[in-house]
């Protein structure tokens, strides 16, 4: 059975041809049936399309309106399929990234990088935001993937870990004395701590261990930015709490040093997430391989 949609296409190839036989050799169909498909989208629509002339057909009044708008639709979806195959080629489109600026700077950029070397004309829209916030944006549609800190606690995403990490503690040139010798988090939670604000989902993961420990904080300052807890870490404001990952040059310089822990808080990863019911995009897809393998 013809569709109404390929009665059309029929009409405005037999309308760009002005005949039956050409058009019918173009769509590789015969000729009674171009004519039957005409005779039917006529039917349909009670209106003469098409005029027999010595050289062929052409357009009645009514066929030539009909065609100015089906011509115009048919070009449409000629475009929308054009679109879909350099989609689904990664030629043209957009990957919609939430990340937080630690993660973006420590972790993400090199991964950026290789994704626009492989795919240079997809556009990259990086949205910020803490863990929490993204997973909110995430499930309002406002971003494709989401590279949060884990552990995430939601059955609507799908949780792929990367890398693990190490939350530990560090100080500068004023505290190294009283540090010299490993500590207890008892005796560290005495001396004067520097943590990320508590709405951070790294915070909480600390936060929450050391209540598990019977261990609670207090923190002389709450800060927005891991850059920040190295900052005063290291003008001797406190001792801070940080990711030892994201804190090696400050470390490897001696600008700061690493409390020794008697008990290490337990690694913890950082990954990405995305909507179970929501099928990745091709961009995206390849996204997330391109980080999963340069981690494996």
């Amino acid at each position: 059975m013809v569709s109404k949609l390929d009665l059309y296409k029929i009409f405005c190839k037999v309308g760009k041809s002005e005949s039956f036989s050409k058009a019918a050799k173009d769509l590789y169909m015969t000729q009674p049936a171009v004519s039957q498909a005409i005779m039917q989208l006529e039917r349909e629509l009670d209106t003469r399309l098409f005029i027999r002339t010595p050289k062929g057909v052409s357009l009645t009044n009514e066929g030539s309106l009909l065609f100015e708008y089906a011509n115009s639709a048919i070009n449409l979806i000629h475009v929308g399929e054009e679109k879909i195959l350099e989609f689904k080629n990664l030629t043209t489109g957009e990957l919609k990234i939430g990340v937080g600026d630690t993660i973006s700077r420590y972790f993400l950029l090199p991964y950026l990088e290789a994704f626009h070397n492989r795919y240079p004309n997809i556009k990259f829209n990086i949205v910020n935001g803490t863990t929490l916030e993204l997973c909110t944006i995430l499930k309002s549609g406002g971003v494709d993937i989401a590279v949060c800190n884990f552990p995430i606690d939601d059955p609507t995403l799908e949780l792929r870990p990367c890398i693990d990490i190490q939350d530990t503690f560090v100080y500068g040139e004023r505290f190294k004395k009283i540090l010299a010798k490993p500590l207890s988090l008892h005796e560290l939670v005495k001396l004067p701590l520097i943590f990320l604000e508590s709405k951070s989902n790294s915070r909480r993961y600390v936060e929450d261990f050391m209540i598990s420990k019977g261990i609670k904080i207090s923190p002389e300052f709450e800060l927005g930015s891991h850059d920040l807890l190295l900052e005063f870490a290291k003008i001797n404001l406190g001792i801070a709490c940080v990711t030892r990952e994201f804190s090696k040059e400050y470390l490897t310089k001696g600008l700061l040093h690493e409390v020794q822990l008697i008990e290490e808080i337990p690694k913890r990863s950082i990954g990405v997430c995305f909507l179970k019911s929501v099928p990745l995009s091709r961009a995206s897809t390849k996204f997330v391989e391109i980080v999963e393998n340069k981690n494996n």
